[in-house]
């Protein structure tokens, strides 16, 4: 898609003709050379936007914005990228490889449940463990979620008996979010995804404590959150805690553009337009700003998959999106 940019052998190249080497090692022995990322809070404060507030307070900061912006979230995503941000979210579901996962998962279960000969060793809603789990963080209202449930075929699941091997989790921070994401899974896909099959579940949490066991996980995605987590290193290693060995990181978040030209009109219009446009949709200006200069904040492309080795991800890459303007850093963790 000309929109997109296409990873070919460790490369990325855009549709406009840039490429540079996204070469794990180089950036490996870069960081190495360098004593590896420094800790991305230090001290007793950090940035919420381009204000400094302390460590503390940061949360509490970041819930209050999406408190506000819940209801309108998903109109404003449309508004404010011009749709784009479907496609950046199809292109993870498909390097995700979600639906591959799910039908390889049916057979293999519905192969052993062929062989099962007694009615007391049957699955039922109490004993069955997830086979395939995927969990999204920071997914509050469904946009991603719902697309692994698609992709799953956990619908059609639904209109059979027993709890569903594949499992989709939303874990998000702010009640509002959850709120909206449940509300609209029920009205789209109806309560048996949630209440008998159980193949999608809304659970509130913190992305630097995630409240799951060590290795739950087959799948951890993270679209648009990471950068309003306050140590994005600890929610890195909690990423990492939650996967399977094995288990794959995904993180789809606005970047930093690498084509001088499209930086100049994107810089434009997210700080004279964004802002603007969130107070005539929502009537909320300061925290669509506040989103505009988080993203300004965040890491870099290299810098973020420095923090991912530094926290144990193996086979580190990232694909720059839309001339960089989104990237999507991969990496899995040891077997």
């Amino acid at each position: 898609a000309p929109l997109l940019t296409a990873r070919r052998q460790g490369r990325a190249s855009s549709a406009v003709g840039w490429s540079r080497p996204l070469s794990s090692t180089a950036t490996t022995t870069n960081s190495a050379a360098a004593g590896g990322p420094t800790p991305y809070v230090k001290g007793d404060s950090t940035h919420f936007g381009y204000s400094q507030v302390s460590v503390n307070e940061k949360e509490g900061k970041v819930r209050e914005v999406f408190d506000k912006v819940a209801d309108s979230y998903d109109l404003m995503n449309d508004l404010m990228s011009g749709g784009l941000h479907r496609l950046w979210k199809d292109y993870l579901l498909d390097v995700s490889n979600v639906s591959s996962m799910a039908r390889m998962t049916r057979s293999r279960v519905a192969a052993t449940n062929r062989g099962t000969t007694s009615d007391a060793t049957a699955p039922t809603p109490t004993t069955v463990t997830p086979e395939l789990a995927i969990l999204d963080v920071a997914g509050g209202t469904g946009d991603v979620a719902f697309r692994f449930l698609d992709a799953a075929d956990c619908v059609e699941r639904s209109k059979s008996s027993g709890v569903d091997p594949v499992s989709i989790t939303v874990c998000d921070i702010n009640h509002e979010m959850l709120r909206v994401g449940e509300a609209r899974a029920r009205s789209r896909f109806g309560n048996a995804v949630l209440d008998e099959t159980q193949s999608l579940r809304f659970i509130q949490g913190n992305a630097q404590s995630l409240e799951f066991p060590d290795n739950s996980f087959d799948l951890y995605t993270i679209a648009f959150g990471l950068r309003n987590v306050t140590d994005v290193d600890m929610a890195l290693r909690e990423a990492n805690r939650v996967l399977k060995p094995g288990g794959r990181f995904m993180c789809l978040e606005f970047s930093h553009v690498t084509i001088p030209i499209l930086e100049q009109i994107y810089e434009t219009y997210s700080f004279q337009v964004i802002p603007a446009m969130g107070e005539l949709v929502a009537n909320d200006r300061e925290s669509y700003q506040y989103l505009v200069e988080s993203i300004r904040k965040f890491s870099k492309q290299p810098e973020l998959l420095s923090r991912m080795q530094a926290a144990g991800f193996q086979e580190a890459k990232y694909t720059n999106l839309t001339g960089g303007i989104v990237a999507l850093h991969e990496g899995w963790k040891a077997i």
